[in-house]
């Protein structure tokens, strides 16, 4: 089966870095190109069932989706062979490579680049990419380093860098290499084959409903999962999917719409999904998951999964936050995580005095992946420990952040 790639990117590079890879046997491509690196973020939120990963044509419109992935994603870096032709070229055109000033890439990686290459590095000067760095502050940047150092020129890998500066001072526009898009893309089949096998586990879901469903009634909502619907039992039924939408119908494990809508019409709705890696284990799994989900109440659904790991999606009234005198394993229990990060996440907020807090606030304290932490929050807001509380206005590249407040 081939692997989707969605390439992103601005006009000019999108074609020659999407060619590269469909010289890859098994990869499909789907190109998505951009007038302003800011549009990353809303390309990959609309196009991201249609992939399987994302190869980004640098590190800036991947850092300004990084937020929006749900897929495995990658981006081309400059710093080796990239920079290397840049440096050819340059030295080709009869200009002085001992002196330029490069920004977006990370300063020890020009470096050594160009000691390895045998170019003094002196008089090289460079600015790294950070979040909220603007095409003007690249600008200013190169601007002050030409002022100081004669016939310096400026090596940018940013299109809106480029047309601020051409005309005015000598600069250079870094494009993916072909050795350098071939890396990254082995990198990230490596990471989208992982992610496509864990996707292709079994979910099995025994379902128990009480007055007696219509089986097409439940067959109806079933098929929202992409599965397909059995008898089980005389009291249960059972579904078969993947893990995949599984994932996606649950809004990456944190609710399940078609537990609300059926406890609308049923007094008993319990649901237990498991995910395994044969149907017997997933099989074991479901019936854990269905024991855990009784012990919840009424209306519940669990996911279980390898290594004990039991996630509660949504009761009967998933926006009713937890009162006080609830224990910490009540807690952690309905939000889907451990009493640990809960202790930690409780630390955190302390910390930062109660002040609502970003993605990134909740990756840093706890030490986990962008996606990881936006998963959490999910599940939080979901529990009503967390309320969004605006957005962060820095005035910079890309869509303002989401700021939340946690109570726990």
């Amino acid at each position: 089966m081939d692997t989707s790639i969605g390439v992103v990117g601005p006009h000019d590079l999108v074609d020659s870095v999407a060619t590269v890879c469909e010289e890859q046997a098994g990869v499909r491509v789907h190109r998505f190109d951009y007038d302003h690196e800011t549009q990353a973020s809303a390309m990959v939120t609309t196009h991201a069932s249609g992939v399987d990963a994302w190869l980004f044509t640098g590190i800036v419109p991947y850092t300004l989706a990084h937020d929006a992935l749900t897929r495995p994603a990658a981006f081309v870096d400059y710093s080796g062979s990239t920079l290397l032709e840049a440096v050819v070229r340059l030295l080709r055109e009869g200009h002085d490579v001992t002196r330029l000033s490069v920004d977006t890439l990370d300063p020890a990686q020009v470096h050594g680049t160009l000691r390895d290459a045998g170019v003094p590095v002196a008089e090289v000067r460079t600015l790294p990419y950070r979040p909220g760095a603007t095409a003007a502050d690249f600008a200013a940047f190169h601007r002050r380093h030409a002022a100081r150092h004669q016939g310096a020129v400026a090596v940018t890998c940013l299109a809106s860098v480029h047309d601020q500066l051409a005309g005015e001072l000598p600069v250079f526009r870094l494009a993916p290499s072909r050795q350098s898009v071939r890396g990254a893309l082995r990198q990230l089949l490596l990471s989208a084959t992982s992610q496509i096998q864990e996707d292709a586990q079994v979910a099995l879901g025994l379902v128990e409903v009480s007055p007696a469903s219509e089986h097409d009634d439940l067959a109806r909502e079933v098929g929202l999962l992409g599965g397909s619907l059995s008898q089980y039992s005389e009291t249960l039924s059972l579904i078969v999917t993947t893990r995949g939408p599984l994932h996606d119908a649950s809004r990456g494990f944190t609710a399940l719409p078609l537990l609300h809508r059926l406890g609308q019409r049923h007094d008993v709705v319990r649901i237990g999904f498991g995910i395994g890696h044969s149907g017997a284990e997933a099989e074991r799994l479901a019936r854990r998951a269905l024991a855990r989900a009784r012990s919840h109440g009424d209306v519940a659904a669990v996911v279980s999964s390898r290594n004990d790991v039991d996630i509660l999606l949504e009761t009967v009234a998933p926006a009713e936050a937890p009162k006080p005198d609830q224990s910490r394993a009540v807690v952690a229990s309905r939000v889907g995580l451990s009493v640990g990060t809960l202790d930690r996440l409780r630390e955190i907020t302390t910390a930062t005095a109660d002040r609502p807090l970003t993605t990134r606030d909740i990756a840093d304290g706890l030490g986990v992946q962008l996606r990881t932490a936006r998963r959490i929050l999910q599940r939080l807001e979901l529990a009503g420990c967390a309320q969004r509380s605006g957005s962060l206005e820095s005035g910079t590249i890309g869509r303002p952040l989401t700021l939340y407040r946690i109570t726990l």
